[in-house]
């Protein structure tokens, strides 16, 4: 059995944090709202606003915060498991650019993959610290939120936004090969219907073994909210949206807020770096991103895919987010068992 108390919530979790949690949740359903009335309407924005949209929120916004994911993680560890850490992360770019370069349809597989992993995982740290997860148990029913946390991601918008989520994948590919295409591509409603009704059980089974083990509590309370809150928010918003806007708003504000509660219980301890040291930490992480960007984009046959600018933007962008999202997730938690990017005291 793995308890998953809220360790800090039970300390009292500070009002900004809470606050900040709380903004998470508003914000989905104001965008919930808006594109909701605008479908209602027939005055659902253009494509090219849609991805004017993710940009925004993935480049100035999200981006930025992963970084900072990094540094918090690693400015009290020390040099030496500071300059290991970077040698792998690096290592995981280099090896998942090969695997793109030599299996695309593959690499873009485990790359959706990712994308579940860290809004599933990170989502399930959120609710360790602030939110409330005593109504997990055991390992496989925190196994199972992180699923149904992260499959809203990409499984929920794969079924409602199935031509745009393909067409756009397909995008993808054509950085590689313009002749690939993604399986689903070819005859996508059996193989569809079948991942959204196992996704719907895997909902089922996440709040009904919640209920029955730990009871109408207010942590699951939260969880059933929660749930199909993301449930909603990516089956009314459309993807290309929706996905820009859930990591600015949710999942970088919630770890945000999960980030400032840990500090506060670590406030004692030594900062590990000077305050130049801490700024020129972050600069050098922000010119080894542009570094990753620039390989990218020299390695690539088709950096734009050859479609047009806006789409061709977004296309690679997304490449450059999966590549680097990978690693984030393997060596910046899963690798790291002292304390991780989401750690929890």
């Amino acid at each position: 059995m793995e308890t998953g108390s809220s360790r800090i919530e039970h300390r009292g979790v500070p009002p900004l944090e809470r606050l900040v949690v709380d903004a998470s949740r508003v914000a989905l359903l104001v965008v919930i709202a808006a594109f909701g009335a605008a479908a209602l309407l027939g005055r659902t924005p253009s494509l090219d606003i849609q991805m004017l949209i993710y940009l925004v929120g993935m480049v100035a916004i999200n981006l930025p915060h992963g970084g900072y994911e990094h540094f918090t993680n690693l400015r009290r560890r020390g040099l030496p498991f500071g300059a290991r850490y970077v040698a792998l992360y690096l290592a995981f770019v280099a090896g998942f650019i090969a695997f793109f370069l030599l299996a695309p349809v593959l690499a873009l597989g485990l790359a959706f993959a990712t994308a579940v992993a860290k809004g599933g995982h990170g989502d399930l740290r959120v609710m360790d610290a602030q939110v409330g997860s005593d109504h997990l148990e055991y390992r496989w029913q925190r196994f199972l939120a992180a699923l149904v946390r992260g499959g809203a991601v990409m499984i929920v918008p794969l079924v409602f936004w199935t031509e745009t989520f393909v067409g756009f994948s397909d995008y993808m590919l054509a950085l590689f090969d313009p002749a690939l295409s993604v399986p689903l591509a070819s005859g996508p409603d059996v193989a569809i219907t079948a991942l959204g009704g196992l996704f719907a059980l895997g909902v089922v089974a996440h709040l009904g073994s919640g209920l029955l083990i730990g009871g109408a509590s207010r942590a699951w309370l939260l969880d059933v909210f929660e749930t199909s809150l993301l449930v909603v928010f990516f089956a009314v918003v459309p993807v290309v949206v929706a996905i820009g806007l859930y990591f600015p708003l949710w999942y970088s504000l919630r770890q945000s807020a999960r980030s400032a509660a840990v500090n506060r219980q670590l406030e004692h301890r030594d900062d590990g770096l000077p305050v130049g040291l801490a700024w020129a930490a972050l600069v050098v992480g922000a010119l080894a991103t542009a570094t990753v960007a620039a390989v990218l984009w020299v390695v690539v046959p088709n950096p734009l895919g050859g479609l047009p600018l806006l789409p061709g933007l977004v296309a690679f962008y997304t490449i450059f987010i999966c590549i680097v999202a990978l690693p984030h997730v393997v060596v910046g938690e899963w690798l790291d068992v002292g304390r991780g990017i989401w750690y929890v005291p």
